[in-house]
């Protein structure tokens, strides 16, 4: 079997066991996603989605947050941890979306790409998500996942697993499949526990089943 064979393989598998599975992350507009998924970083999205209830409560848009006080939205952020440079790249993130795109977020990955505190896995979560445009997010569960199964040879740096899953995964299927990643991550291939093989719909194709 081929990597492109195994990847739609795994693909179909992960389809039929998280049909439903889609962003963790609460957001009912994109300028919200962005903030979000800046606070995810080493936190969880369902403390984020706690916090940003406060935040948004006090600053309910892109103007407002474009001139909150910084220390201010730190106080708010703070449960996520790294709060001051979390409040930071928020605001700042805010004032060109204000100043420079209307108040809307961009949908061209380079743009996206120099907002404060956005990376690619960022970039490619909006793109897929609030686009709909081919997208592949390599975060822990992503990157570990692929490893493990073989889809991509002990490469553990986010850029190069994404370069590397973009020769494998259908173009219409990144975005998709990377979520249904991190519910599998979460549930079956875990990271701190011993990995449920006995329960695992990829078991059988997985290079490191067991270990």
């Amino acid at each position: 079997m081929t990597k492109q064979e195994k990847a739609l393989e795994v693909i179909e598998r992960l389809r039929k066991e998280y049909p439903d599975a889609g962003c963790t992350l609460d957001y009912d507009d994109a300028w919200k996603l962005l903030v979000s998924v800046r606070l995810a970083a080493q936190c969880t999205d369902a403390r984020v989605n706690v916090v940003v209830e406060d935040l948004y409560a006090k600053y309910p848009d892109v103007n407002a947050l474009a001139e909150a006080p910084v220390e201010e939205v730190e106080k708010i952020v703070r449960p996520c941890g790294l709060g001051k440079s979390k409040a930071r790249d928020i605001c700042a993130c805010m004032k060109i979306l204000k100043e420079e795109y209307q108040g809307k977020v961009p949908d061209d990955f380079q743009a996206l790409l120099k907002l404060p505190g956005v990376g690619r896995k960022s970039a490619n979560l909006i793109m897929g998500d609030v686009f709909g445009k081919p997208a592949i997010v390599t975060d822990t569960h992503c990157i570990r996942l692929v490893n493990r199964i073989g889809l991509v040879e002990n490469i553990k740096e986010p850029k190069k697993v994404e370069m590397e899953l973009w020769k494998i995964i259908p173009p219409e299927e990144g975005s998709d499949f990377c979520h249904r990643l991190v519910y599998h991550g979460r549930e079956i291939c875990t990271a701190r526990t011993t990995p449920h093989c006995e329960s695992c719909c990829l078991a059988d194709i997985c290079e490191k089943n067991g270990i």
